[in-house]
């Protein structure tokens, strides 16, 4: 073992991938990512971290190189938890620390003193799992290769190559995996498949009868994930899927005037689509098929499109599941008085439109807000039985509490044995179908897609009907360019400024001059800039009160010449103000970590 022990720290005082010179790096909800030519070294040692943290955990944990929306010349890794989430927050702290070691005696001494504090063993028997994925960019086989490096620099892990996957598919194998479920990529085609078919053959009598249009136009983004429809829509029933851009050669360029980014960004027709798909109902997924919006083309005249964003996408699913449960505990039914109890919750942010927190409270649900960011969203979804949060920009999924499921399986046992075939029954049976069609590890663009053609159908609902469940405010966002993105402190889910003193006033005043009026300001998390949001009955209105706060914003945060000038004497500002532990690596101090 002392053999081992030593070969792994040769491994690592002799990284073969220098630090960017000048460049530093953060972990945030999307991992680390960049420039997909600078990343060798980041990803070297993102994969030391995700041994690590294997090795902590003792189950397998996942690598992905992705980047996701962005151009296909970016790339980025980020880590899987064993529950198939996102690595936990309080580890973010050390994989920027390792991520921006200056050199490979700095970056052993981390390793070594981290592994102390967190009694993580090194150079023992193998006990570790990483499964890795990619997408289809370039340079992505190349960045996999470093992090197979980190991983196996570090005694007693080992890898598993899964091959060229979406995100949420390397997700869902690690939570599978965990779970001593099959986890290869057949296994995530049928059980989609499954379910699926499942929901479709629930379909109520009246409604097969009505028809609804079952044709469908996928825009993939020429990403991986169109690659994979094309597989999985040969297992499916009930629904005529026509792919674009399904990164075939020749097709188009990934994300590049396409994807779910793209369309729900600009509100126009992606390539790939013209005159013949007016008034067909149409998706986009994003480059690694973790997003997912629907959309009409309006005319053939222009590129103009009918937009139906996350913030619908939740409400077609809290509609559903809302009637489901509903249908459950109906006691005229069969006479059963055995009551299921579930609280169901829905979960925002503050960039969610305000029509659509309105209506989803009129139809008697329970809505709550986080700060942005998908991992505070996941995290108090899983709070309830059915939890159930997506983001307006086209990100998320439906969470089932283990103790929800169980006595879901109960009562549809009992139901399968005294009344078979009732509502009651086909209630019970469609959530458990919900439940295994949706990704519950992540947000997934392929399993959204298929639940929202099932529930379409079940409910008998036209695009037209679904797009109109309510009309979004007009809305605007301004990026404010500041000294110190950290003098602004909120609250409240970020909808309310602590500091400084006096602009939240300012915001107040500005937003009370607005019949229906909304505004907030939150610090990016990623540059020097302040984000404004402002919501108003016309889009006039709302452009009026984003600008009229962004002035605020810049007198009394402006990069006015003063401050640019005096910081140049100071540390980086992101720096400076980092909440993630001491400045110098050799003096870090952990919190509880498990």
């Amino acid at each position: 073992m002392a053999d081992e022990k030593q070969r792994s720290l040769r491994l690592l005082s002799a990284s073969p991938f220098p630090l960017p010179h000048g460049l530093r790096f953060s972990y945030g909800t999307a991992g680390f990512r960049s420039d997909g030519a600078i990343l060798s070294s980041t990803v070297f040692r993102a994969g030391i971290v995700a041994a690590l943290r294997a090795l902590k955990r003792g189950s397998a944990i996942g690598v992905m190189i992705t980047a996701s929306h962005n151009p296909v010349a970016d790339n980025g890794v980020k880590i899987a938890d064993p529950d198939g989430g996102m690595m936990t927050q309080t580890w973010e702290p050390f994989a920027d620390a390792l991520a921006n070691a200056p050199d490979p005696q700095t970056l052993l001494q981390l390793v070594l003193e981290f592994a102390k504090d967190e009694n993580i063993p090194l150079g023992g028997a193998q006990s570790a799992e990483i499964l890795l994925g990619r997408d289809t960019r370039p340079s992505g086989e190349f960045l996999l290769e470093a992090a197979k490096q980190g991983i196996t620099a570090i005694i007693g892990a080992a890898t598993i190559d899964m091959g060229i996957v979406t995100t949420p598919q390397l997700h869902w194998m690690v939570r599978s995996r965990n779970n001593g479920l099959k986890a290869s990529e057949s296994d995530y085609f049928a059980q989609l498949a499954d379910s699926f078919r499942c929901l479709m053959d629930l379909v109520p009598n009246e409604v097969e009868k009505k028809g609804v249009d079952t044709k469908l136009i996928v825009d993939g983004a020429n990403g991986v994930g169109g690659a994979k429809l094309e597989v999985l829509k040969e297992m499916l029933m009930g629904v005529e899927i026509h792919t674009r851009n399904s990164g075939k050669d020749g097709e188009g360029i990934l994300n590049e005037k396409c994807g779910a980014d793209y369309v729900q960004k600009e509100k126009v027709v992606p390539c790939g689509f013209g005159s013949d798909d007016v008034g067909v109902r149409c998706t986009s997924l994003d480059g690694d098929a973790d997003r997912l919006v629907y959309f009409h083309v309006l005319s053939a005249s222009n590129d103009r499109i009918d937009l139906v964003d996350g913030d619908k996408i939740l409400s077609l699913f809290a509609i559903f599941i809302k009637e489901q449960l509903k249908i459950l505990n109906d006691e005229k039914d069969d006479g059963l008085k055995k009551e299921l109890p579930a609280r169901l919750g829905i979960v925002q942010t503050a960039y969610a439109n305000g029509a659509s927190t309105d209506y989803l409270k009129q139809m008697g649900l329970e809505v709550v807000s986080t700060p942005t960011g998908v991992k505070y969203l996941h995290k108090k979804a899983s709070e309830y039985d059915v939890g159930i949060y997506f983001e307006a920009n086209r990100h998320g999924t439906i969470l089932f509490s283990e103790n929800f499921i169980s006595l879901l399986e109960s009562r549809n046992n009992e139901l399968a044995s005294t009344s078979s075939g009732s509502e009651h029954h086909k209630a019970a049976q469609r959530l458990l179908a919900v439940s295994q069609l949706i990704n519950q590890a992540v947000g997934d663009a392929l399993s959204g897609l298929l639940l929202v053609e099932a529930i379409l159908q079940s409910m008998g609902w036209s695009f037209k009907k679904w797009s109109e469940l309510y009309h979004d405010l007009p809305s605007r966002q301004l990026k404010v360019k500041v000294a110190d993105r950290s003098a602004i402190i909120t609250a409240n889910a970020e909808t309310q400024v602590v500091k400084p003193s006096g602009l939240q006033e300012a915001i107040d005043m500005e937003t009370a001059k607005y019949t229906r009026g909304r505004c907030f300001v939150r610090p990016s998390g990623t540059e020097d800039v302040v984000r404004v949001y402002a919501e108003g009955t016309t889009q006039e209105a709302a452009d009026s009160l984003a600008k009229s706060v962004a002035e605020h914003v810049t007198r009394l945060l402006g990069y006015s010449q003063k401050t640019w000038e005096k910081s140049l004497s100071l540390p980086l500002p992101s720096a400076r103000k980092r909440k993630t532990g001491p400045r110098s690596p050799l003096n870090l101090t952990w919190p509880n970590l498990t």
